[in-house]
């Protein structure tokens, strides 16, 4: 890979580096869910999660994109069919210690890989590492495994859409996901 770039699974001691590029992708949605604006708290239950085993935020469904040694890109990718046993460990903190009302929509299905979050750092934005990432996964998930690919993309961001789709994503459906518009698409053989 150009530019000494390297991608690999995720250890646990990426959890910082995964943490930056996850806010990236759903910081937002993570205030959301917690039902609050204060973005560390967002950030606080992330990086919680990301350092735990056994749930959809965990380092163990994490790949990442290194330049040298700095971790600049981070993929979180997971079973859909595991979806329910994954995210219960998140839904019980969160009503736990947050919001009691947290009743998430269903986001990916048996059937696909879903990419649940995909970031990379601002400053390395625009240099086609996206780009790079998303072949390799396509190339992991699609071509070797013979897998299905889905994600959601939101539909007030048109250039992310319009980069998937060059990629050979295909509009499956629309979806909702804490209260925002998505379109889930997906590439398969």
């Amino acid at each position: 890979m150009s530019d000494n770039l390297s991608i690999r699974k995720a250890n646990k001691e990426d959890n910082k580096s995964i943490l930056r590029c996850m806010l990236l992708a759903m910081e937002d949605i993570a205030c959301k869910f917690l039902a609050t604006e204060n973005k560390q708290y967002a950030a606080d239950f992330l990086l919680h999660f990301i350092c735990q085993e056994g749930n959809m935020y965990s380092w163990q469904n994490c790949w990442v994109v290194e330049k040298g040694k700095e971790v600049i890109a981070a993929a979180n990718i997971y079973e859909g069919a595991q979806l329910e046993i994954l995210r219960k460990p998140v839904i019980n903190f969160v009503r736990q210690h947050f919001n009691p009302e947290f009743d998430p929509e269903d986001e990916t299905q048996a059937g696909e890989f879903y990419i649940d979050s995909l970031g990379v750092l601002t400053e390395e934005q625009g240099k086609g590492y996206g780009t790079t990432f998303l072949q390799f996964l396509i190339e992991e998930f699609v071509v070797r495994n013979k897998q299905n690919l889905g994600l959601l993309v939101r539909e007030e961001n048109p250039g992310a859409k319009k980069l998937y789709l060059r990629m050979g994503f295909k509009a499956v459906d629309k979806r909702m996901l804490a209260g925002k518009k998505m379109e889930h698409l997906q590439i398969s053989l």
